[in-house]
């Protein structure tokens, strides 16, 4: 088929009714109507070298990162924001606690993608103020003085929101996917790869190995346009276990396995546990369970058990997306509720 002809079917009434496509403003854009300001980008710019710190042994706080499972309503999660920062202002001197602000959902089959993609919560996918509402949020967010994390789902997403993130993972679907290894090498912040969904950590051994390489691949300037991008390597990764189809591997056996591979690779020892997940079976009250046993590993001595996840909300369990939404309650996954959470933090503090 020659250029001419191909480009005749392109614009046939058939291709336009086939696929819509609608421009979005480039991230450059969202960046200049949403900045960051200076104070806020120094204080971002501190919580990544603390967690670099921690991640490399050279602090022996505990990195916390929790929050809800996706952020789909603006006010509970800076209600949720505004307790964590007080809370961490007492507990600072053993953990570093790090607020979960995920605005993409991965889906294993269909389902609500996220407040990124639908933030009216309607099925109308409207992306455009998808991003604005997920910029802003997660900027006033950051006023509150919390270090953020996100996940890195949509790597053309990631530009948009990347320099508000003080932490990042990858996960389990995505680890060993070539083009989240690419995204991760050029990004100025650490980043989690999570083990694969069967519960190997081979993927993501192999995705730090790889992340950590300069890579050239084909990407989105900030205008968003097509470009090629040339990346130098990103030092400040690391493994989260998570468990897969074959149960949890939060215990001291797959810790020191895990271990023992990363080491092998020569790569950074350090592993962060995810309470949640097949880890906790989906059950958020097992959550509190796999935080003890962190709490004992962490007590016999290893020093390299370095973090943790929780998904956490202001009100406990979950709820169906479409109905008469409860304020405060996850629509995907359940959660541990406020209280609970605070509760397991102090006793975590403690402990530690």
């Amino acid at each position: 088929m020659n250029a001419t002809l191909a480009a005749v079917r392109q614009d046939t009434p058939a291709a336009s009714e086939h696929r819509r496509v609608q421009p979005l403003p480039g991230p450059a854009t969202l960046r200049e109507a949403l900045p960051l300001d200076a104070a806020a980008a120094q204080r971002l710019g501190d919580h990544r070298q603390a967690v670099r710190a921690i991640l490399n042994g050279d602090d022996d706080r505990l990195l916390v990162v929790t929050g809800p499972c996706s952020l789909h309503d603006p006010e509970a999660a800076l209600d949720y924001g505004r307790r964590l920062a007080a809370l961490a202002g007492e507990l600072d001197d053993r953990l570093l606690l790090v607020m979960r602000a995920y605005v993409e959902k991965p889906r294993t089959t269909v389902g609500w993608k996220g407040l990124l993609y639908d933030p009216h919560l309607d099925g109308r996918h409207d992306l455009a103020e998808g991003l604005r509402v997920s910029r802003r949020l997660l900027r006033d967010l950051a006023a509150l003085g919390l270090p953020l994390a996100s996940e890195l789902l949509n790597p053309l997403a990631a530009a948009y929101l990347e320099d508000l993130l003080s932490w990042a993972a990858v996960g389990a679907r995505t680890t060993e996917s070539q083009i989240h290894r690419e995204l991760v090498s050029g990004l100025d912040l650490p980043v989690g790869f999570k083990n694969g969904t069967d519960g190997g950590v081979g993927v993501a051994r192999d995705a730090m190995s790889a992340a950590a390489h300069p890579h050239a691949h084909l990407g989105m300037d900030s205008h968003g346009q097509s470009a090629l991008i040339q990346t130098p390597g990103n030092p400040d990764t690391h493994l989260v276990l998570r468990g897969g189809h074959g149960g949890p591997n939060y215990h001291r056996q797959a810790v020191d396995a895990a271990r023992q591979a990363l080491r092998q690779a020569g790569l950074n020892p350090r592993v962060m546990i995810d309470c949640s997940h097949a880890n906790s079976g989906k059950d958020p009250r097992r959550q509190a369970l796999v935080l003890q046993d962190v709490i004992e590993q962490r007590r016999d001595g290893d020093a390299a058990l370095v973090g943790v996840m929780l998904e956490s909300h202001i009100n406990g369990g979950n709820q169906k997306f479409g109905e008469t939404l409860q304020y405060g309650v996850s629509i995907t996954d359940a959660c541990l509720g406020w209280n609970e959470t605070e509760q397991a933090l102090r006793q975590l503090h403690a402990h530690l």
